[in-house]
This record gives structure tokens, sequence and C-alpha cells, in this order.
């Protein structure tokens, strides 16, 4: 999600700690665009717009750096990989309509995942329980057999209603998601 990248931006230009997420995924827009129904430029420019209010003067296109910012993390990266081909695994993702094309030409990860759920293409999205249903058979792997990581505490709790195990994980605050994934029963060799 870029927390540390997005607390640098919100410091840099006296923002209020939280605000760009809040401006860019708090509100009805940001509800319709990532279940694919609304418009991603307007949903765009009204958080813009929000940003600004409260800045109380005209800022750059901080959502637009934000995302530049944001870069997978490295050792995910390697663990996803150390997990296949033993392991299915999947992105499920709240996300506007050019996720695939992001991760497939700006981060250049679609290859280490069977399966991408973007809740702009399907028209649901976390933590509603029927996404994570829908993931679990697009996987082919019952929910009790799915691990779920994620960095909301709500889509947490939801994974774990819908039956899955289910890791809350930030790397902001220094998680070890290989050690995360050993306590939820699966174990990765170091590579």
């Amino acid at each position: 999600m870029g927390w540390d990248s997005a607390r640098d931006l919100e410091a840099a230009h006296g923002l209020p700690a939280g605000s760009l997420h809040a401006t860019l995924y708090g509100g009805d827009a940001w509800r319709l665009v990532e279940r694919g129904r609304g418009d991603r430029e307007t949903w765009l420019a009204g958080a813009h717009r929000a940003l600004e209010e409260l800045a109380g003067r005209p800022l750059p296109p901080l959502h637009s750096e934000w995302r530049a910012l944001q870069a997978p993390i490295r050792t995910n990266i390697e663990l996803v990989r150390a997990l296949r081909p033993r392991h299915r695994t999947g992105i499920l993702s709240n996300a506007d309509a050019t996720l695939r094309e992001r991760l497939t030409n700006v981060v250049g990860v679609v290859d280490l995942f069977d399966d991408i759920v973007c809740s702009a293409e399907v028209g649901l999205a976390k933590p509603e329980p029927a996404i994570y249903a829908l993931a679990c058979d697009r996987l082919g792997v019952p929910p009790g057999a799915c691990v779920f990581v994620d960095d909301h505490e709500a889509n947490v709790d939801a994974a774990t209603g819908a039956g899955l195990r289910a890791i809350l994980y930030r790397v902001d605050r220094g998680d070890d998601l290989r050690a995360q994934l050993a306590t939820a029963g699966v174990a990765v060799a170091r590579s």
C-alpha cells in the first residue's frame, strides 16, 4: 500500500497523516471505481480536489507521485517465488481497471500468480464475503486451505469470517511475512 511513502509525501506537503489514503479511498467515487462502475479520471480529480482542500492551497499531483513511489517489496517477491509451484498463489485486490496492466507492464509480477481477482473486473470488493469465495474458487482451493494476506484489518477479519486463514501484514511496522506464513502453517524454505 505504500504506507511509508504516503507518510513522507504528507509530511513534505504539510498534510494530515493518512490524508493520501483517505482522499483516494474514502469516498463514494472510489467505491464505484473499485467495482468497475465509476469513472477513474473523475475519481482521481475529486481526490486531488479533496487533498487541496485539506491543504488550503494548490498541490502537485500527489496521488500520482505516491503511486510512482510504490514498488514491490523485494523480499516478498522472493517469497512468492519460493512458494511456487508447490503452492497456488493469487492476488485479490480492490483496484481500478488498470491493475492487470500495472502488474504486467509496470511491476512485472503477473507471472508469479495463478490468478488475479481485481474488484473492478468482478464488481465485488473486499471486505464483501463473496469476493473471498470467488478468489478461492478461481484458485481451485477450498477457503480453509487458503491463506489470505492483507494490510487492512477489516479485510483480514472478513477473510477469517469467510473461512480463510488470514494474516494482517504491515511492512511499515516491521512485520515478517515469512514468519507470519509459518505461523499460519505455510513453511517456506529459505532460498
